[in-house]
């Protein structure tokens, strides 16, 4: 299925998953709306929605980068309707913007627990809320949401509980889209990865240079949602997909050039 004149608006593409996915979507001839909210570089993190922007031109696809924090609704109005005056509407959302941290009850302060709420969960339900106009108008319509299986076994629950209800959350959000929007033909599915990525989250924040070592890069979340964007909408929904399953079932199974050390040991995920 042809990527050509498809507007996907990404949340968080600025670097990491985000970018990934639009480079991938560009080479395919895609728009790309850049939602994010960096428009000067952090050194630890690297990238804006503007160097983010020349790199998807440079891949192929035509780019709009708009500055946007998902927790102000009226940006997310904005830039949504900046896209669809650009490019016409909107035919893909991607859900990658999130925040994350990883703490016990105890150690999560009240404004930390907020922001994972305020970004990963009402973010994204207004994100999701304010496309669905264009979405009903959108060729072969898609949600993608980064979010995991959800698994209410406690082990997976007790040692970073705020963080993972909100991405449960996200999850639950997911497939209630799948049967609210089914009658209208939009795709909704989670996608998630098997090991951990190497991003700036996990080289800051979780392990450092040694995990990231024991990581796979973004390009394989970038090609699972390739391969789900490419399915038809009406099809393709109520998943909540594993990055290598998706592959697989295209027949990709060798996946040892997404190891950031090829043949090295990987991490699984946090909640597989």
């Amino acid at each position: 299925m042809s990527f050509k004149n498809r507007t996907v608006l990404i949340t968080g593409a600025s670097r990491g998953i985000g970018k990934a996915i639009a480079l991938r979507l560009a080479k395919e001839g895609a728009n790309i709306v850049i939602a994010a909210k960096s428009v000067e570089e952090d050194p630890r993190l690297g990238g804006t929605i503007f160097s983010a922007a020349k790199e998807v031109e440079a891949a192929g696809g035509q780019a709009l980068p708009v500055q946007v924090d998902i927790r102000h609704e009226e940006q997310i109005i904005s830039a949504i309707q900046q896209a669809a005056e650009k490019f016409g509407g909107i035919d893909a959302v991607i859900n990658n913007a999130s925040a994350i941290q990883l703490t016990p009850t105890e150690q999560t302060e009240a404004k930390r627990f907020d922001l994972m709420q305020s970004i990963n969960v009402r973010g994204t339900f207004l994100v999701v809320k304010h496309c669905i106009p264009y979405l009903k108008k959108g060729n072969n319509p898609h949600i993608i949401t980064l979010s995991p299986p959800i698994n209410l076994n406690p082990k997976w629950m007790g040692g970073h509980i705020a963080y993972t209800i909100t991405k449960y959350s996200m999850s639950m959000l997911t497939l209630g889209w799948a049967a609210e929007l089914k009658g209208a033909g939009i795709a909704s599915n989670a996608l998630w990865p098997r090991t951990t990525i190497d991003t700036a989250a996990v080289r800051n924040l979780l392990g450092g240079e040694a995990l990231a070592k024991m990581s796979r890069t973004t390009d394989i979340l970038a090609d699972a949602v390739y391969y789900i964007l490419s399915k038809p909408a009406t099809q393709c929904s109520g998943n909540t997909f594993i990055d290598e399953e998706v592959l697989a079932a295209e027949g990709i199974t060798d996946l040892d050039k997404y190891a950031v050390v090829s043949g090295g040991q990987l991490y699984p995920d946090l909640f597989i």
